[in-house]
């Protein structure tokens, strides 16, 4: 918390506005209050691709965006579209996902015929589902969104997954606390600008880059041998097919490091080496 307030006067301005991806009480509101500030303005969008068109339309000014889960991986297209609009990565946050099961007041587990959550929430829970073979599992755009709607409509036979302030906020009764399969399960969620904003190189221990390599043996190991020689540390790496190339591949990665000096060698030697090299953004490390 500390530290997202702190960074957060470096790189956000009064009365600037944050979009999020689901509405009030969803997991990405929760991170932009801790990010920014309890009272932080949100502008609501139900899709990853209407968070991005927010960004870029100047409808907010910063971005949160869910880029991978502890226990369900990375959201691969959230890479193509920060690579493909352009977006700059200014900072990161984690969270602790809990996922709850929740409903009407007064229905009871035997009462649920369907369960409607986002589909990295249900994949998250999928250990507790399984218990439930004859419950349909329907998925939907926001677990904050679903709640609501089962509020609003007094939706019978119908549960949600979300969070405990979604419950509070839509009046909803949990029915079991906790079902996500592990309980260590954390969600990074990336800050995001349409234009790059300046971090001074001795807070820089973090960045997120893109390059593509000739298609020919040995070529990926000698970008992964210069990182190692250069002292990066490579915390992810995600391919992804280039769709007008086929058979041919980008590559997104994450590297830490301690020096700066050491990430602007390997930087250097990369963008020679590759046939083409991106910087998706240099921030603070924040991982717990």
């Amino acid at each position: 918390m500390q530290i997202g307030i702190f960074f957060c006067l470096k790189v956000c301005k009064m009365n600037e506005i944050i979009g999020i991806q689901g509405i009030t009480g969803s997991f990405h509101h929760q991170v932009a209050q801790e990010y920014f500030n309890q009272n932080v303005a949100v502008d609501e969008c139900l899709s990853f691709e209407e968070l991005v068109d927010s960004l870029l339309s100047g409808k907010s000014d910063q971005a949160v965006m869910a880029i991978e889960n502890s226990i369900a991986g990375p959201i691969i297209p959230n890479y193509a579209l920060i690579d493909k609009n352009n977006l700059h990565i200014i900072g990161e946050h984690y969270l602790n996902i809990h996922q709850n099961l929740m409903a009407l007041r007064g229905q009871k587990m035997e009462d649920i015929q369907e369960v409607h959550s986002h589909p990295m929430a249900l994949l998250q829970c999928m250990e507790f589902l399984k218990k439930y073979p004859n419950i349909k599992l329907v998925e939907d755009k926001d677990t904050a969104e679903t709640a609501r709607r089962i509020h609003q409509k007094q939706l019978k036979g119908i549960a949600a997954i979300a969070s405990k302030t979604a419950s509070e906020l839509y009046d909803l009764e949990i029915l079991f606390p906790e079902i996500q399969t592990i309980n260590n399960n954390m969600t990074r969620f990336v800050i995001l600008k349409k234009e790059n904003s300046f971090v001074a190189e001795k807070e820089i221990n973090r960045a997120s880059i893109k390059f593509e390599l000739d298609h020919k043996r040995g070529s990926l190991a000698a970008v992964l041998n210069v990182m190692s020689d250069c002292k990066l540390n490579l915390t992810k790496i995600q391919s992804l097919p280039k769709i007008e190339t086929p058979w041919k591949y980008s590559f997104f990665v994450d590297v830490t490091f301690e020096e700066y000096e050491d990430y602007a060698k390997a930087k250097a030697l990369l963008a020679i080496m590759a046939e083409y090299f991106k910087v998706l953004g240099e921030y603070k490390n924040t991982k717990p």
